[in-house]
Protein backbone atom coordinates (compact mmCIF):
# COMPACT_ATOMS: atom_id res chain seq x y z
CA UNK A 1 0.00 0.00 0.00
CA UNK A 2 1.15 3.57 -0.69
CA UNK A 3 2.62 5.30 2.33
CA UNK A 4 -0.37 7.09 3.84
CA UNK A 5 1.67 10.22 4.47
CA UNK A 6 2.16 10.58 0.69
CA UNK A 7 -1.59 11.12 0.25
CA UNK A 8 -3.33 14.47 0.03
CA UNK A 9 -6.77 15.53 1.24
CA UNK A 10 -8.78 14.09 -1.66
CA UNK A 11 -7.00 10.73 -1.60
CA UNK A 12 -7.35 10.39 2.19
CA UNK A 13 -11.02 11.43 2.13
CA UNK A 14 -11.88 9.01 -0.66
CA UNK A 15 -9.80 6.17 0.79
CA UNK A 16 -11.51 6.43 4.18
CA UNK A 17 -14.95 6.54 2.55
CA UNK A 18 -14.17 3.49 0.42
CA UNK A 19 -12.63 1.53 3.29
CA UNK A 20 -9.19 1.28 1.69
CA UNK A 21 -7.76 2.23 5.08
CA UNK A 22 -9.09 3.58 8.34
CA UNK A 23 -8.94 7.16 9.52
CA UNK A 24 -7.08 5.90 12.59
CA UNK A 25 -4.34 4.43 10.40
CA UNK A 26 -3.97 7.78 8.63
CA UNK A 27 -3.75 9.69 11.91
CA UNK A 28 -1.20 7.26 13.34
CA UNK A 29 0.99 7.56 10.22
CA UNK A 30 1.04 11.36 10.33
CA UNK A 31 1.47 11.56 14.11
CA UNK A 32 4.52 9.31 13.86
CA UNK A 33 5.97 11.39 11.02
CA UNK A 34 5.48 14.63 12.97
CA UNK A 35 7.21 13.12 15.99
CA UNK A 36 10.18 12.07 13.86
CA UNK A 37 10.70 15.50 12.24
CA UNK A 38 11.41 17.75 15.21
CA UNK A 39 14.63 18.99 13.58
CA UNK A 40 12.51 21.02 11.13
CA UNK A 41 10.94 22.91 14.07
CA UNK A 42 7.69 23.14 12.10
CA UNK A 43 5.38 22.30 15.03
CA UNK A 44 5.28 24.33 18.23
CA UNK A 45 2.68 22.07 19.87
CA UNK A 46 1.76 18.52 18.90
CA UNK A 47 -1.85 17.41 19.47
CA UNK A 48 -2.06 13.70 18.61
CA UNK A 49 -5.12 13.21 20.86
CA UNK A 50 -7.09 15.71 18.76
CA UNK A 51 -6.15 13.90 15.55
CA UNK A 52 -6.99 10.49 17.00
CA UNK A 53 -10.36 11.64 18.36
CA UNK A 54 -11.40 13.00 14.97
CA UNK A 55 -10.16 9.83 13.24
CA UNK A 56 -12.04 7.55 15.63
CA UNK A 57 -15.22 9.59 15.10
CA UNK A 58 -14.84 9.16 11.33
CA UNK A 59 -14.30 5.40 11.62
CA UNK A 60 -17.26 5.07 13.96
CA UNK A 61 -19.51 7.00 11.57
CA UNK A 62 -18.45 4.83 8.64
CA UNK A 63 -19.04 1.63 10.59
CA UNK A 64 -22.53 2.87 11.42
CA UNK A 65 -23.27 3.54 7.76
CA UNK A 66 -23.52 7.28 8.28
CA UNK A 67 -22.64 9.84 5.62
CA UNK A 68 -19.11 11.01 6.34
CA UNK A 69 -18.27 14.66 6.78
CA UNK A 70 -16.30 16.43 3.99
CA UNK A 71 -12.94 16.17 5.78
CA UNK A 72 -13.57 12.99 7.76
CA UNK A 73 -10.28 11.18 8.30
CA UNK A 74 -8.11 14.14 7.27
CA UNK A 75 -5.58 15.36 9.88
CA UNK A 76 -4.24 18.88 9.31
CA UNK A 77 -1.80 21.38 10.77
CA UNK A 78 -3.02 24.66 12.28
CA UNK A 79 -0.95 27.83 12.00
CA UNK A 80 -0.32 29.18 15.49
CA UNK A 81 -2.08 32.45 14.61
CA UNK A 82 -5.44 30.66 15.00
CA UNK A 83 -6.79 30.42 18.54
CA UNK A 84 -7.62 26.83 19.45
CA UNK A 85 -9.65 26.06 22.54
CA UNK A 86 -7.56 24.40 25.24
CA UNK A 87 -4.39 24.40 23.12
CA UNK A 88 -1.61 26.97 23.47
CA UNK A 89 -1.86 29.74 20.88
CA UNK A 90 1.09 32.13 20.90
CA UNK A 91 1.45 33.70 17.43
CA UNK A 92 5.07 32.52 17.88
CA UNK A 93 5.71 35.35 20.35
CA UNK A 94 7.02 35.31 23.92
CA UNK A 95 4.43 37.90 24.85
CA UNK A 96 1.70 35.26 24.41
CA UNK A 97 3.72 32.36 25.79
CA UNK A 98 1.46 30.21 27.94
CA UNK A 99 -1.78 31.66 26.56
CA UNK A 100 -4.42 28.92 26.21
CA UNK A 101 -7.63 30.28 24.64
CA UNK A 102 -10.99 29.34 26.18
CA UNK A 103 -12.53 29.66 22.70
CA UNK A 104 -12.08 28.39 19.14
CA UNK A 105 -11.44 30.53 16.06
CA UNK A 106 -14.26 30.38 13.53
CA UNK A 107 -12.03 28.93 10.81
CA UNK A 108 -10.68 26.13 13.01
CA UNK A 109 -14.18 25.37 14.30
CA UNK A 110 -15.41 25.13 10.70
CA UNK A 111 -12.67 22.61 9.98
CA UNK A 112 -13.45 20.50 13.06
CA UNK A 113 -17.15 20.62 12.12
CA UNK A 114 -16.14 19.28 8.69
CA UNK A 115 -14.45 16.29 10.36
CA UNK A 116 -10.79 17.31 10.26
CA UNK A 117 -8.41 16.52 13.10
CA UNK A 118 -5.49 18.62 14.32
CA UNK A 119 -1.94 17.30 14.37
CA UNK A 120 -0.63 20.40 16.12
CA UNK A 121 0.09 24.13 16.02
CA UNK A 122 2.56 25.27 13.39
CA UNK A 123 5.48 27.64 13.81
CA UNK A 124 5.42 30.99 12.02
CA UNK A 125 6.96 34.44 11.92
CA UNK A 126 6.09 36.27 15.13
CA UNK A 127 2.62 37.87 14.79
CA UNK A 128 2.88 36.96 11.07
CA UNK A 129 5.53 39.65 10.58
CA UNK A 130 8.22 38.26 8.31
CA UNK A 131 9.00 36.61 5.00
CA UNK A 132 11.39 33.89 6.12
CA UNK A 133 10.13 32.39 9.41
CA UNK A 134 13.20 33.80 11.15
CA UNK A 135 11.28 36.09 13.53
CA UNK A 136 9.61 33.32 15.55
CA UNK A 137 10.41 33.53 19.25
CA UNK A 138 10.74 29.74 19.25
CA UNK A 139 13.41 29.35 16.59
CA UNK A 140 13.54 29.13 12.82
CA UNK A 141 11.58 26.64 10.81
CA UNK A 142 13.96 24.90 8.44
CA UNK A 143 12.81 24.06 4.94
CA UNK A 144 12.91 20.37 4.05
CA UNK A 145 14.40 21.47 0.71
CA UNK A 146 18.17 21.85 0.36
CA UNK A 147 20.49 23.38 -2.21
CA UNK A 148 24.21 22.82 -2.64
CA UNK A 149 26.52 25.66 -1.66
CA UNK A 150 29.19 24.27 -3.90
CA UNK A 151 31.18 22.16 -1.47
CA UNK A 152 33.78 19.89 -3.04
CA UNK A 153 31.86 16.81 -2.01
CA UNK A 154 28.51 18.27 -3.12
CA UNK A 155 27.23 17.79 0.44
CA UNK A 156 27.80 21.26 1.85
CA UNK A 157 24.18 22.23 2.44
CA UNK A 158 22.84 25.53 3.73
CA UNK A 159 19.58 25.51 5.72
CA UNK A 160 16.91 27.32 3.70
CA UNK A 161 13.90 29.39 4.61
CA UNK A 162 10.49 27.79 4.06
CA UNK A 163 9.14 31.30 3.46
CA UNK A 164 6.99 33.32 5.80
CA UNK A 165 4.99 34.00 7.71
CA UNK A 166 3.28 30.61 7.16
CA UNK A 167 6.63 28.82 7.04
CA UNK A 168 5.68 26.10 9.49
CA UNK A 169 2.67 25.28 7.35
CA UNK A 170 4.63 25.15 4.09
CA UNK A 171 7.50 23.11 5.55
CA UNK A 172 5.14 20.60 7.18
CA UNK A 173 3.21 20.00 3.97
CA UNK A 174 6.33 19.72 1.80
CA UNK A 175 7.90 17.28 4.30
CA UNK A 176 4.71 15.16 4.35
CA UNK A 177 4.11 15.89 8.04
CA UNK A 178 0.51 16.78 7.19
CA UNK A 179 -1.55 16.71 3.99
CA UNK A 180 -2.68 20.32 4.39
CA UNK A 181 -2.58 23.24 6.80
CA UNK A 182 -4.13 26.61 7.45
CA UNK A 183 -2.23 29.75 6.58
CA UNK A 184 -2.85 33.46 6.77
CA UNK A 185 -1.93 35.98 4.10
CA UNK A 186 -1.49 39.70 4.83
CA UNK A 187 0.92 40.57 2.02
CA UNK A 188 1.83 37.17 0.62
CA UNK A 189 2.28 34.87 3.62
CA UNK A 190 0.42 31.95 2.02
CA UNK A 191 1.65 32.36 -1.54
CA UNK A 192 5.37 33.06 -1.02
CA UNK A 193 6.02 30.08 1.32
CA UNK A 194 3.97 27.88 -1.01
CA UNK A 195 6.24 28.90 -3.88
CA UNK A 196 9.39 28.31 -1.82
CA UNK A 197 8.41 24.75 -0.87
CA UNK A 198 6.71 23.44 -4.01
CA UNK A 199 3.12 23.32 -2.75
CA UNK A 200 -0.15 25.14 -3.57
CA UNK A 201 -1.80 27.85 -1.52
CA UNK A 202 -4.65 30.30 -2.06
CA UNK A 203 -5.53 33.60 -0.42
CA UNK A 204 -9.28 34.01 -1.00
CA UNK A 205 -11.12 37.29 -1.43
CA UNK A 206 -10.87 39.46 1.67
CA UNK A 207 -13.81 38.50 3.88
CA UNK A 208 -14.31 34.93 2.57
CA UNK A 209 -12.88 33.43 5.76
CA UNK A 210 -13.67 34.82 9.18
CA UNK A 211 -10.93 36.63 11.08
CA UNK A 212 -12.63 35.94 14.42
CA UNK A 213 -10.18 34.17 16.71
CA UNK A 214 -7.23 34.85 14.40
CA UNK A 215 -4.55 36.94 16.11
CA UNK A 216 -4.59 40.27 14.26
CA UNK A 217 -1.66 41.77 12.37
CA UNK A 218 -3.23 44.22 9.89
CA UNK A 219 -7.00 43.98 10.05
CA UNK A 220 -7.79 45.35 6.58
CA UNK A 221 -5.37 42.90 4.96
CA UNK A 222 -5.32 39.66 7.01
CA UNK A 223 -7.04 36.73 5.35
CA UNK A 224 -6.99 33.03 6.17
CA UNK A 225 -6.60 30.43 3.46
CA UNK A 226 -5.56 26.83 2.80
CA UNK A 227 -2.17 25.40 1.90
CA UNK A 228 -2.00 21.88 0.47
CA UNK A 229 -0.29 19.54 -1.98
CA UNK A 230 -2.33 20.59 -5.01
CA UNK A 231 -5.13 22.77 -6.34
CA UNK A 232 -7.93 20.27 -5.71
CA UNK A 233 -6.95 19.89 -2.08
CA UNK A 234 -6.93 23.68 -1.69
CA UNK A 235 -10.45 23.85 -3.14
CA UNK A 236 -11.72 21.15 -0.77
CA UNK A 237 -10.20 22.79 2.29
CA UNK A 238 -11.30 26.31 1.35
CA UNK A 239 -14.91 25.11 1.12
CA UNK A 240 -14.65 23.96 4.73
CA UNK A 241 -12.88 27.09 5.98
CA UNK A 242 -15.02 29.77 4.34
CA UNK A 243 -18.40 31.12 5.39
CA UNK A 244 -20.17 34.07 6.97
CA UNK A 245 -19.46 34.89 10.59
CA UNK A 246 -21.57 37.55 12.34
CA UNK A 247 -18.76 38.05 14.88
CA UNK A 248 -16.48 39.44 12.14
CA UNK A 249 -17.68 42.77 10.76
CA UNK A 250 -15.66 42.23 7.56
CA UNK A 251 -17.06 38.73 6.92
CA UNK A 252 -18.96 38.39 3.64
CA UNK A 253 -22.56 37.21 4.02
CA UNK A 254 -22.46 34.93 0.98
CA UNK A 255 -23.01 31.26 0.30
CA UNK A 256 -19.83 29.20 -0.06
CA UNK A 257 -19.44 28.01 -3.68
CA UNK A 258 -18.75 24.37 -4.56
CA UNK A 259 -15.23 25.05 -5.75
CA UNK A 260 -14.13 21.42 -6.03
CA UNK A 261 -17.12 20.46 -8.18
CA UNK A 262 -16.43 23.45 -10.44
CA UNK A 263 -12.77 22.61 -11.09
CA UNK A 264 -11.74 22.52 -14.75
CA UNK A 265 -8.39 22.89 -16.44
CA UNK A 266 -10.04 23.93 -19.70
CA UNK A 267 -9.43 27.65 -20.18
CA UNK A 268 -11.11 28.02 -23.59
CA UNK A 269 -12.78 31.40 -23.82
CA UNK A 270 -10.75 32.81 -20.92
CA UNK A 271 -8.38 35.75 -21.21
CA UNK A 272 -5.26 35.80 -19.07
CA UNK A 273 -3.61 39.13 -18.46
CA UNK A 274 0.15 39.61 -18.21
CA UNK A 275 0.90 42.82 -16.28
CA UNK A 276 3.92 44.49 -17.83
CA UNK A 277 4.85 46.23 -14.57
CA UNK A 278 5.65 42.88 -12.94
CA UNK A 279 8.85 42.65 -14.98
CA UNK A 280 10.86 44.21 -12.20
CA UNK A 281 14.44 45.40 -12.39
CA UNK A 282 17.08 42.68 -12.00
CA UNK A 283 14.49 39.88 -12.09
CA UNK A 284 16.39 36.58 -12.40
CA UNK A 285 16.35 34.97 -15.84
CA UNK A 286 14.94 31.77 -14.30
CA UNK A 287 11.89 33.64 -13.01
CA UNK A 288 11.29 35.24 -16.42
CA UNK A 289 11.70 31.85 -18.12
CA UNK A 290 9.19 30.24 -15.76
CA UNK A 291 6.74 33.07 -16.42
CA UNK A 292 7.05 32.53 -20.18
CA UNK A 293 6.53 28.80 -19.67
CA UNK A 294 3.40 29.56 -17.65
CA UNK A 295 2.10 31.71 -20.47
CA UNK A 296 2.70 28.82 -22.90
CA UNK A 297 0.83 26.42 -20.58
CA UNK A 298 -2.11 28.84 -20.38
CA UNK A 299 -2.23 29.05 -24.17
CA UNK A 300 -2.15 25.27 -24.39
CA UNK A 301 -5.15 25.17 -22.04
CA UNK A 302 -7.07 27.36 -24.50
CA UNK A 303 -6.62 30.78 -22.94
CA UNK A 304 -6.01 33.98 -24.85
CA UNK A 305 -3.06 35.99 -23.57
CA UNK A 306 -3.36 39.78 -23.32
CA UNK A 307 -0.96 42.37 -21.95
CA UNK A 308 -2.38 44.63 -19.27
CA UNK A 309 -1.05 47.59 -17.33
CA UNK A 310 -1.16 48.11 -13.58
CA UNK A 311 0.61 51.48 -13.46
CA UNK A 312 0.59 51.95 -9.70
CA UNK A 313 2.25 48.58 -8.99
CA UNK A 314 5.56 50.30 -8.26
CA UNK A 315 3.99 52.03 -5.26
CA UNK A 316 2.37 48.92 -3.78
CA UNK A 317 5.27 47.81 -1.58
CA UNK A 318 5.90 51.20 0.07
CA UNK A 319 2.14 51.72 0.55
CA UNK A 320 1.84 48.28 2.15
CA UNK A 321 4.74 48.92 4.53
CA UNK A 322 2.98 52.04 5.76
CA UNK A 323 -0.56 50.63 6.05
CA UNK A 324 0.32 47.24 7.55
CA UNK A 325 2.62 48.56 10.33
CA UNK A 326 0.11 51.31 11.13
CA UNK A 327 -2.63 48.74 11.69
CA UNK A 328 -0.20 46.49 13.56
CA UNK A 329 0.77 49.24 15.97
CA UNK A 330 -2.90 49.65 16.85
CA UNK A 331 -3.68 45.92 17.07
CA UNK A 332 -0.65 45.10 19.21
CA UNK A 333 -1.40 47.82 21.75
CA UNK A 334 -3.53 45.27 23.61
CA UNK A 335 -0.47 43.27 24.67
CA UNK A 336 0.37 45.09 27.90
CA UNK A 337 0.86 42.39 30.53
CA UNK A 338 -2.43 43.12 32.26
CA UNK A 339 -4.93 40.49 31.11
CA UNK A 340 -3.02 37.57 29.58
CA UNK A 341 0.37 36.47 28.34
CA UNK A 342 3.71 37.70 29.58
CA UNK A 343 3.97 40.20 32.44
CA UNK A 344 7.36 41.72 33.25
CA UNK A 345 7.05 43.60 36.55
CA UNK A 346 10.38 44.98 37.80
CA UNK A 347 10.62 45.72 41.52
CA UNK A 348 8.98 49.02 42.34
CA UNK A 349 7.71 49.53 38.79
CA UNK A 350 4.60 51.59 38.15
CA UNK A 351 1.97 50.77 35.53
CA UNK A 352 3.70 52.56 32.66
CA UNK A 353 7.01 50.91 33.51
CA UNK A 354 5.31 47.50 33.56
CA UNK A 355 3.86 48.16 30.09
CA UNK A 356 7.28 49.14 28.76
CA UNK A 357 9.13 46.22 30.37
CA UNK A 358 6.56 43.66 29.22
CA UNK A 359 6.53 44.84 25.61
CA UNK A 360 10.32 45.15 25.49
CA UNK A 361 10.76 41.59 26.73
CA UNK A 362 7.85 40.06 24.85
CA UNK A 363 8.14 41.42 21.33
CA UNK A 364 10.91 40.48 18.89
CA UNK A 365 12.98 42.94 16.86
CA UNK A 366 10.86 42.79 13.71
CA UNK A 367 7.63 43.31 15.64
CA UNK A 368 9.16 46.26 17.47
CA UNK A 369 10.37 47.70 14.16
CA UNK A 370 6.90 47.56 12.65
CA UNK A 371 5.22 48.96 15.76
CA UNK A 372 7.63 51.90 15.67
CA UNK A 373 7.05 52.50 11.95
CA UNK A 374 3.31 52.26 12.44
CA UNK A 375 3.26 54.57 15.43
CA UNK A 376 5.35 57.11 13.52
CA UNK A 377 3.13 57.20 10.42
CA UNK A 378 0.02 57.56 12.59
CA UNK A 379 1.47 60.31 14.78
CA UNK A 380 0.31 63.92 14.71
CA UNK A 381 1.94 65.79 11.86
CA UNK A 382 2.71 62.65 9.86
CA UNK A 383 -0.68 60.92 9.51
CA UNK A 384 -1.67 62.88 6.39
CA UNK A 385 1.79 62.75 4.88
CA UNK A 386 2.13 58.99 5.20
CA UNK A 387 -0.95 56.97 6.14
CA UNK A 388 -3.46 59.09 4.22
CA UNK A 389 -1.28 59.12 1.12
CA UNK A 390 -0.70 55.36 1.33
CA UNK A 391 -4.45 54.81 1.60
CA UNK A 392 -4.97 56.90 -1.54
CA UNK A 393 -2.35 54.82 -3.36
CA UNK A 394 -4.17 51.67 -2.21
CA UNK A 395 -7.34 52.97 -3.86
CA UNK A 396 -5.44 53.65 -7.09
CA UNK A 397 -3.99 50.12 -7.06
CA UNK A 398 -7.50 48.67 -6.67
CA UNK A 399 -8.68 50.81 -9.59
CA UNK A 400 -5.81 49.48 -11.74
CA UNK A 401 -7.10 45.97 -11.17
CA UNK A 402 -10.68 47.02 -11.93
CA UNK A 403 -9.51 48.44 -15.25
CA UNK A 404 -7.57 45.26 -16.02
CA UNK A 405 -10.69 43.12 -15.54
CA UNK A 406 -12.25 44.87 -18.53
CA UNK A 407 -9.83 42.99 -20.79
CA UNK A 408 -9.04 39.76 -18.92
CA UNK A 409 -10.41 37.19 -16.47
CA UNK A 410 -7.32 36.47 -14.38
CA UNK A 411 -3.70 37.63 -14.20
CA UNK A 412 -0.62 35.42 -14.36
CA UNK A 413 2.62 36.50 -12.67
CA UNK A 414 5.56 34.99 -10.82
CA UNK A 415 4.87 34.42 -7.10
CA UNK A 416 8.26 35.50 -5.73
CA UNK A 417 11.33 37.17 -7.24
CA UNK A 418 13.59 34.22 -6.34
CA UNK A 419 13.67 30.69 -5.04
CA UNK A 420 14.15 30.08 -1.31
CA UNK A 421 17.21 31.75 0.17
CA UNK A 422 19.44 30.61 3.00
CA UNK A 423 18.51 31.38 6.59
CA UNK A 424 20.36 34.52 7.65
CA UNK A 425 21.02 35.57 4.07
CA UNK A 426 18.69 38.59 4.19
CA UNK A 427 17.87 39.01 7.86
CA UNK A 428 20.34 41.89 8.30
CA UNK A 429 18.66 43.93 5.54
CA UNK A 430 14.94 44.56 6.20
CA UNK A 431 14.45 46.22 2.79
CA UNK A 432 15.83 43.19 0.94
CA UNK A 433 13.52 41.00 3.02
CA UNK A 434 10.49 43.17 2.29
CA UNK A 435 11.18 42.93 -1.47
CA UNK A 436 10.19 39.24 -1.31
CA UNK A 437 6.59 40.48 -1.31
CA UNK A 438 6.86 42.58 -4.46
CA UNK A 439 4.58 40.32 -6.56
CA UNK A 440 2.09 39.39 -3.84
CA UNK A 441 1.37 42.69 -2.09
CA UNK A 442 -0.67 44.43 -4.85
CA UNK A 443 -3.47 41.85 -4.80
CA UNK A 444 -3.50 41.93 -0.99
CA UNK A 445 -4.01 45.69 -0.99
CA UNK A 446 -6.93 45.22 -3.40
CA UNK A 447 -8.42 42.31 -1.41
CA UNK A 448 -8.34 39.98 -4.43
CA UNK A 449 -8.15 36.17 -4.52
CA UNK A 450 -4.69 34.95 -5.52
CA UNK A 451 -3.00 31.58 -5.64
CA UNK A 452 0.47 30.13 -6.03
CA UNK A 453 1.09 26.81 -7.77
CA UNK A 454 4.48 25.15 -8.31
CA UNK A 455 5.81 25.52 -11.84
CA UNK A 456 9.24 23.95 -11.77
CA UNK A 457 12.72 23.95 -10.25
CA UNK A 458 15.58 26.41 -10.54
CA UNK A 459 19.15 25.48 -11.40
CA UNK A 460 19.83 24.57 -7.77
CA UNK A 461 16.86 22.21 -7.70
CA UNK A 462 14.59 24.48 -5.65
CA UNK A 463 10.88 25.08 -6.35
CA UNK A 464 9.56 28.14 -8.18
CA UNK A 465 5.93 29.24 -8.16
CA UNK A 466 3.49 30.94 -10.50
CA UNK A 467 0.75 33.24 -9.19
CA UNK A 468 -2.80 33.61 -10.48
CA UNK A 469 -4.77 36.69 -9.41
CA UNK A 470 -8.54 36.88 -9.91
CA UNK A 471 -11.51 39.18 -9.69
CA UNK A 472 -13.24 39.71 -6.34
CA UNK A 473 -15.18 36.58 -5.30
CA UNK A 474 -13.98 34.67 -8.36
CA UNK A 475 -11.92 32.02 -6.61
CA UNK A 476 -13.25 29.51 -9.13
CA UNK A 477 -11.41 31.10 -12.05
CA UNK A 478 -8.24 31.34 -9.96
CA UNK A 479 -8.47 27.66 -9.00
CA UNK A 480 -9.22 26.62 -12.58
CA UNK A 481 -6.27 28.54 -13.99
CA UNK A 482 -4.12 27.07 -11.24
CA UNK A 483 -5.32 23.59 -12.15
CA UNK A 484 -4.53 24.15 -15.84
CA UNK A 485 -0.97 25.16 -14.98
CA UNK A 486 -0.60 22.35 -12.45
CA UNK A 487 -1.70 19.75 -15.02
CA UNK A 488 0.80 20.99 -17.58
CA UNK A 489 3.69 21.60 -15.22
CA UNK A 490 3.45 18.03 -13.93
CA UNK A 491 5.33 19.07 -10.80
CA UNK A 492 6.13 15.95 -8.77
CA UNK A 493 9.44 16.99 -7.18
CA UNK A 494 9.75 16.59 -3.45
CA UNK A 495 12.58 17.17 -0.99
CA UNK A 496 14.90 14.26 -0.32
CA UNK A 497 14.48 13.28 3.32
CA UNK A 498 17.46 14.30 5.46
CA UNK A 499 15.75 15.25 8.75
Amino acid sequence: MTDLTDLGIAAIRDGVREGAFSAREVAEAFVARVAAAKSLNAFLVETPDHAFAAADAADKARAAGETLKPLAGVPIGMKDLFCTKGVASTAASHILEGFVPPYESRVSQNLWDAGAGMLGKLNMDQFAMGSSNETSAFGNVISPWRRSDGGASGKNWAPLTPGGSSGGSSAAIAARLCPAATGTDTGGSIRQPAAFTGIAGIKPTYGRCSRWGVVAFASSLDQAGPMARDVRDCAIMLEAMAGFDPRDATSLDLDVPKWEAGLSGDLKGKKIGIPKEYRVENMPAEIEALWQQGIAWAKDAGAEIVEVSLPHTRYALPAYYIIAPAEASSNLARYDGVRYGLRDLPDGANLQEMYAATRAAGFGDEVKRRIMIGTYVLSAGYYDAYFTQASKVRTLIARDFEAAWESCDVLLTPTAPSAAFALGEKSADPIAMYLNDVFTVPSSLAGLPAMSVPGGLDAAGLPLGLQIIGKPLDEQSVLNAGLAIEQRAGFTARPEQWW
